[in-house]
């Protein structure tokens, strides 16, 4: 390999690895702060290096090796200006492995499972849990994170410096919990990998509409987590409706990145085997009676991937259960979807007048998605000047680029009409 910038697969691989190796370094130092400044800096590192000196045999051993380095450079820096005992025994604690680092990593084949839970520690609040874990295994930004949680960028990276502060203080040793514990830190862990798979399948930012690496892993932890509580039905549903919104995501995008919306894919693009596997989940796990937001989710899912087509759709069906959803969740995204609903089932006017409630929402007050479904059903009632107003302030709101251009097109195309 040349020097220049890395390959997509390259950086896909780095974007896997980055979780596995945090999590070791995590294991081996004890200072979780410390450890996810090393790994940064390992894959700034990797990034410089291996498009001039080629991929190394062992990636995942390099990047360990060289955090591991970067650690104790820095203790021995703390040392030197503050000399403190504590320090000092942090430093012999991180003593850097061979250069290989292989055997560190095997070690604990996955450490990503044990820092899901760590960064959701009992100490902190469920909004920080999730946000620390969104940076530190899901490998989102801080920008990504604030707009995933409708606040700003910069009140998000004060939340999450504190939640790292909070976990050094803690003491606690880097290890998957007990039963117990686990079960504490699960709601948050499961909404960790629910937003971590919603900001893949949709970015927010940037000129892709899909992040396929997020979610992928997002899949990769909610299997996981699946095996770790296999009768949890939570869990259960969470990995039925990742399956089974993943099934869609090859028709989603034309040849050149273009957004594809549900009722112009090519259903036969679809992975019938992640749809047959999503919806064998969902069924079993509501069958026993335990109905939960990821579950409902699922079944709304389940009903999209089985229909023939948009028109085919149980709509009525699919109403009813973001009728249960709403009840059990209160999430503006929700209440969006169930106004889509509702124009498929009573007529656009229903829709519209469902909006009008969400107006005041302050949720709501920056985001795009709110112009983008009005203008939609705008459209379906046939006043396109309506449409091309929202479907235009849509395209200005949201920060992916092939969101912005299907919004825009739909404008342009309404206004020539």
């Amino acid at each position: 390999m040349s020097g220049g910038p890395l390959d997509p697969a390259t950086e896909q691989q780095l974007r896997e690895l980055a979780p596995r190796v945090l999590g070791a370094v995590v294991r081996k130092s004890g200072d979780f702060a410390a450890a996810e400044d090393a790994v940064q800096d390992a894959l700034l590192a990797a990034a410089t290096d291996w498009p001039q000196r080629g991929l190394p045999q062992n990636p995942g051993g390099w990047l360990f090796h060289v955090a591991c380095r970067r650690l104790a450079d820095h203790v021995d820096a703390e040392r030197a200006r503050r000399r403190r005992e504590a320090v000092a025994a942090a430093e012999a604690a991180v003593t850097a492995p061979p250069p290989d680092g292989g055997d560190d990593l095997a070690e604990n084949a996955d450490d990503t499972l044990a820092l899901l839970f760590t960064c959701c520690h009992s100490a902190l609040t469920p909004a920080s849990a999730i946000a620390l874990t969104l940076r530190a295994v899901g490998g989102l930004t801080t920008a990504e994170i604030a707009n995933a949680f409708f606040v700003p960028e910069a009140t998000m990276a004060q939340r999450i410096s504190r939640a790292k502060q909070t976990i050094a203080s803690s003491g606690e040793p880097f290890a998957l919990p007990a039963a117990a514990e686990r079960s504490q830190r699960l709601d948050a862990v499961l909404h960790v990998i629910y937003l971590t798979f919603n900001e893949g399948y949709a970015s927010s930012s940037g000129p892709e509409l899909v992040r396929v690496e997020l979610c992928s892993e997002a899949i990769r932890l909610a299997r996981l987590l699946h095996r770790l509580a296999p009768d949890h039905a939570e869990t259960a549903g969470l990995m039925a409706l990742l399956l089974l919104t993943d099934a869609r995501r090859a028709a989603r995008t034309g040849a050149e990145g273009e957004l594809i919306p549900l009722h112009e894919q090519d259903r036969r693009r679809w992975d019938r085997g992640a749809i047959a596997e999503g919806t064998a989940l969902v069924t079993a796990t509501m069958a026993r009676g335990v109905i939960g937001s990821y579950q409902l989710q699922a079944a709304i899912a389940s009903l999209h991937d089985e229909a023939p087509s948009v028109e085919a759709t149980d709509w009525p069906q699919i109403l009813a259960l973001y009728g249960l959803l709403q009840r059990i969740a209160d999430n503006p995204m929700v209440a969006l979807n169930r106004a889509i609903a509702a124009a498929m089932v009573h007529g656009p006017a229903v829709g519209l007048e469902w909006l009008r409630a969400l107006d005041e929402d302050p949720r709501l007050t920056a985001n795009y998605r709110l112009d983008a479904v009005r203008g939609h059903l705008c459209e379906m009632s046939g006043d396109k000047d309506a449409a091309v107003r929202h479907y235009l302030a849509a395209a200005r709101g949201t920060g992916n680029l092939a969101e912005s251009q299907y919004l825009a097109g739909k404008a342009a195309r309404l206004a020539q009409g």
